[in-house]
């Protein structure tokens, strides 16, 4: 846990009976929003499954799943799945989803060459999504529109959660702009010379030299 950095004098606003009574709200009305923004229904996932079915995610190629064997199954090799990618494609085609509709579900896994740190656990606990798109809508405006939608859920939340807890603030800006990895390098310079300069960072102008883009 060398990774693990705690603020100092931090203290929790809430106890622990309030902490898991926050985190029960917070995922129930995300996983609402999330949905209706993109057309979403809600699916259990699998805990484990076979090597050979190829559904689980070896990620980098280097980390070793969690293993063992079912006594039911004559000694069958089940895997903890380590990610969803595979598997939310199988499931989009094996349950029937249309073009426009998609599934999300809870993911629980374990990582077990995971790195601990504040935002990175052995054990994983995440939402995960995958939706059927047309072969037409594979381009960059469609991302803008999911990502837009997306990050309108993500306000929404926390705007109700600003609202059910007095001490939360609503500090996310109104709109969310988007970075292309054409202009990457570009940005990186002109950070450097804002920085450097002592300069304030102007959005409008980072827009105009078009490294940043609506």
């Amino acid at each position: 846990m060398e990774h693990l950095v705690i603020p100092a004098n931090y203290r929790s606003e809430l106890n622990l009976y309030e902490t898991q009574e926050a985190i029960s709200t917070i995922k129930d009305f995300f996983q609402q929003a999330l949905s209706e923004q993109l057309t979403l229904l809600r699916v259990t996932a699998p805990l484990f499954v076979t090597p050979e079915s190829g559904l689980n995610d070896n990620l980098n190629g280097i980390e070793r799943p969690v293993d063992f064997d079912i006594k039911e199954q004559e000694g069958q090799t089940a895997e903890i799945v380590q990610s969803l990618a595979k598997w939310k494609r199988y499931a989009l085609k094996k349950y029937g989803f249309h073009p426009g509709e998609g599934l999300y579900t809870d993911m629980n896994a374990i990582r077990r060459d995971e790195v601990a740190d504040n935002i990175h656990s052995i054990y994983v606990d995440q939402w995960d999504w995958e939706k059927i798109i047309l072969k037409e809508q594979r381009n960059k405006e469609t991302l803008k529109e999911v990502v837009r939608k997306v990050y309108k859920a993500i306000k929404k939340t926390e705007k109700y959660m600003s609202i059910r807890y007095d001490y939360i603030e609503e500090i996310l800006p109104k709109d969310i702009f988007f970075i292309t990895s054409e202009v990457t390098g570009l940005l990186i310079i002109a950070l450097i010379v804002l920085f450097t300069s002592r300069k304030q960072i102007n959005i409008s102008e980072l827009k105009e030299w078009g490294i940043i883009e609506r």
